[in-house]
């Protein structure tokens, strides 16, 4: 009987092996030669401890920073089911450049150092990874939903499954970068719908967390479908007024 054909995974050190043998060893933001016993000189340790981690006090609901006296008002507005967001790291340079590799460079195993500083966020091994999905002409052009390659590296790294299938982009819709709040929202409304019955305790995955309109959309389809109660996580977020204050002045004593 002939011998099955070796698994991927069996693969994957000889490739990373090859791959390290074929490019330069040096890290792909500050380009700084790896060291020679780097496992993965992708991005360096000091590279990666630059991403900046989100302070507390943070709001229950939507992880924003929050400053006393001042209530969160971000996530007034979303879905009763959508419990609650959070993010590994600010949308800084450092972190900027990681997700632009990702998204835009084709470097998919980028995913794998930002889905670690994600372990850390609330998030089970029994819960269902959703990520959200590009519009039709976006994958095409693209090529990948980044949001899926980070999805899949996260779902590895704790052993959560991923469901790629449950969640669509009905219809493309205009860049999001340049929008205000309010016409964000009104760009996705109706972009997102479920496909069959969705797990009932879903975790959505995105790359960055900017006003938060993509994931309320995409959990307000999940829930009309019959989730129970959606969560999400990223890998970065944007700053906003009230998260600079935070950082300034601290968490309250």
């Amino acid at each position: 009987m002939p011998r099955s054909a070796p698994r991927w995974s069996s693969l994957r050190p000889a490739l990373a092996a090859l791959e390290r043998w074929l490019l330069p060893g040096e890290c792909l933001l500050c380009h700084a030669p790896a060291g020679a016993d780097a496992s993965d000189p992708l991005i360096c340790a000091p590279c990666r401890g630059r991403w900046q981690s989100l302070p507390e006090p943070q709001c229950s609901r939507c992880g924003q920073p929050l400053v006393q006296g001042i209530d969160c008002r971000l996530c007034a507005a979303w879905p009763a089911g959508l419990s609650g967001i959070r993010s590994a790291v600010w949308l800084d340079q450092p972190a900027r450049r990681a997700v632009h590799l990702l998204k835009y460079q084709g470097w998919w195993r980028v995913s794998e150092p930002m889905a670690l500083a994600m372990r850390r966020l609330p998030l089970g091994a029994a819960h269902t990874l959703i990520p959200i999905p590009l519009g039709p002409a976006r994958l095409r052009s693209r090529g990948y939903n980044q949001s899926a390659v980070l999805a899949r590296a996260l779902g590895k790294l704790c052993g959560a499954q991923v469901a790629e299938e449950v969640l669509l982009r009905r219809r493309d819709t205009a860049t999001q970068t340049a929008l205000t709040p309010e016409a964000r929202a009104a760009n996705l409304a109706g972009a997102f719908v479920a496909e069959g019955a969705p797990p009932p305790d879903p975790v959505l995955v995105d790359d960055v967390f900017t006003t938060g309109a993509t994931l309320a959309e995409a959990a307000g389809a999940l829930l009309a479908a019959g989730a129970v109660r959606v969560t999400a996580v990223t890998f970065a977020r944007a700053t906003r007024p009230l998260a600079e204050a935070a950082t300034v002045f601290g968490s309250p004593a």
